[in-house]
């Protein structure tokens, strides 16, 4: 490791890891980026994982925040070579009988397709869709006062529902079974608190700018945060595990890129034993099984509406996939679980051979489950896909503990950095005046274990940097894009 001096150390390179990075460098300080492994990006990475030219997004896929985020949206991106592909439907939702339910950038055409819910769909998401670009800078934030403060209610009022009752407010399956699919990305049951909040930001997303994949892989945006940090002057430093403060080079700040857990390990001995006590009692979430998939065609779902969507969300109805969210936070493993899949090839073509293809999905299970449920993943492509095993050339798994290992931050294979629920839902890590603030002077948290929480968008990075900045440096951040 260097034994140069810096301002700032940040450690992780996950999304959060460079957003806190570039936003510490544009200030003017001198900053190092830390990351254990040989590659830069956290959850950001494409490899090869299963045949020659077969390039698979090893974690996070599909990317509606990050193209939607305030912070991603100052930077010149597009620039280090960032392009973003935007499948025509975002999200399908097929069901047994051949239909699907679509989500398109048009909220009109989204709406007509769900048949008696049309209106109630539109009464709740147009008001959303229209505030948004002002909403987005007090959703995807720590806990104050909001800047739009009756838009902020409005979003509220709905956000804060379980999806089991917001969903009360449709009469037919098709629009139940569509938000069902989207709060279930909150990996939690869908009766909790705040599961509506996921679903209705996704929904937003994708009237607004819709779901788009990186061009090449989820790596291209790793690859263009790095290049822009170190165009700004940032240094970096790759198979660098940092396991104690004492590796680190003298710096007045830093920041980590890593939940609690981690953070316990390295500077356990340096926080207060009330805040030690806090992140001891920091909860997991599900964890998740993913399944990557090299085939020689496209997946021959019934339902068309399926071949024009970069995602598609399987599982059937409101009910059913409201008991397998159930079923797998209390430890078991649904005969049908929810599944969640992305098909990059169809619209990507850096992806496959030609005229090949690959697939990426993955389902919910136990935190820490060592069962294989690749069987279960396929038994759910296939029941809405028949035909699609035949079609498999080879498949990778993770499982949660090798989800883990792959990136420590995905503690018992929660993707999340921590249960999303309503007693963590601002006050992750833990109850503090500044969720970013250790007990430690000089010591900050930046990653998806602090609000707004998982998903690429760097905004956890972005105020934690903040803060640091104001703390440490007396220094302003840069503002954020305002539409």
């Amino acid at each position: 490791m260097s034994d140069s001096t810096y301002d700032a150390v940040v450690v992780g390179s996950g999304p959060n890891g460079l957003a806190a990075a570039i936003t510490l460098q544009q200030a003017g300080l001198s900053v190092l980026l830390l990351e254990g492994k040989k590659e830069l990006g956290g959850g950001l990475r494409t490899a090869e994982l299963t045949l020659p030219g077969f390039r698979h997004d090893i974690c996070s896929a599909i990317h509606p925040l990050a193209a939607a985020s305030p912070f991603f949206q100052t930077l010149p991106l597009a620039q280090y070579g960032l392009e973003y592909l935007t499948p025509p439907v975002a999200a399908a939702h097929p069901f047994d009988d051949g239909t699907a339910a679509t989500v398109v950038n048009s909220l009109t055409d989204t709406a007509q397709g769900l048949g008696p819910d049309a209106k109630a769909y539109q009464r709740l998401l147009a008001p959303l869709v229209a505030s948004w670009p002002g909403l987005a800078n007090d959703v995807l934030a720590p806990l104050h006062f909001p800047k739009h403060p009756l838009d902020m209610a409005q979003f509220g009022l709905s956000a804060l529902l379980p999806a089991t009752v917001l969903t009360r407010r449709f009469q037919g399956e098709k629009a139940k079974g569509l938000f069902a699919g989207m709060a279930a990305h909150a990996i939690q049951p869908l009766s909790n608190l705040t599961t509506s909040a996921i679903g209705l930001v996704l929904l937003i997303a994708a009237h607004r700018g819709g779901w788009p994949l990186p061009r090449g892989g989820s790596q291209a945006i790793a690859d263009a945060l790095v290049a822009h940090f170190r165009a700004l002057g940032g240094h970096v430093e790759t198979g660098t595990y940092v396991r104690s403060l004492a590796q680190l080079p003298p710096a007045k700040a830093v920041l980590f890129d890593v939940t609690p857990a981690q953070l316990l390990q390295i500077a356990g001995h340096s926080l207060s034993s009330t805040y030690q006590w806090q992140l001891r009692r920091y909860r997991y979430g599900m964890g998740v099984f993913k399944v990557d998939w090299a085939l020689a065609e496209p997946i021959p779902f019934t339902a068309p509406e399926c071949a024009q969507a970069g995602t598609v969300h399987l599982g059937g109805t409101l009910a059913e996939i409201a008991a397998g969210e159930q079923a797998a936070a209390r430890g078991q493993h649904p005969e049908r679980p929810f599944v969640l899949l992305a098909q990059q090839s169809l619209f990507d073509a850096t992806r496959a051979p030609a005229g090949q293809h690959t697939a990426w999905a993955y389902c919910h299970v136990p935190n820490g489950s060592r069962v294989d449920s690749t069987a279960a993943i396929e038994r759910q492509v296939e029941r809405f896909a028949p035909g699609f095993r035949e079609r498999i050339l080879a498949r990778h798994t993770f499982d949660t503990a090798q989800m883990e290992s792959y990136n420590p931050n995905y503690v018992g294979g929660d993707i999340n950095g921590g249960l999303l629920d309503i007693r963590q839902l601002y006050t992750r890590p833990a109850l503090r005046a500044s969720p970013y603030r250790t007990s430690q002077a000089g010591l900050y948290l930046c990653s998806s274990a602090t609000p707004p929480g998982g998903g690429v968008h760097g905004m956890c990075g972005y105020h934690a940097a903040k803060r640091a900045l104001r703390d440490v440096f007396h220094l302003p951040a840069s503002p954020l894009y305002q539409a």
